[in-house]
């Protein structure tokens, strides 16, 4: 695996956050910059998946086509058919 390269940065931080930071780092056995790397993804992965969750949503909300329509008789006549067949 070829690491990858890193960027260092200073932050500020609420005192209390960061004594948050520093137990929590200790009690995993991870360096604070480490513990607030993984706190970053997973920001960032959530923000993400939230946006695609909306563009998910939005889609979904959108009047179906005359062609989507048609594929929905199609598939509610076979649904019947199928019922029919079983009963």
């Amino acid at each position: 695996m070829i690491p990858l390269a890193s960027v260092k940065t200073a932050i500020s931080l609420d005192e209390s956050l960061f004594e948050q930071v520093e137990s929590l780092a200790r009690a995993l056995k991870l360096s604070r910059s480490r513990v607030i790397a993984l706190a970053l993804e997973e920001f960032v992965r959530r923000r993400e998946d939230r946006r695609l969750l909306e563009a998910i949503n939005a889609t979904c909300e959108e009047e179906p086509g005359p062609e989507d329509l048609g594929l929905l008789r199609g598939m509610r006549r076979l649904q019947r058919q199928a019922l029919e067949g079983e009963w």
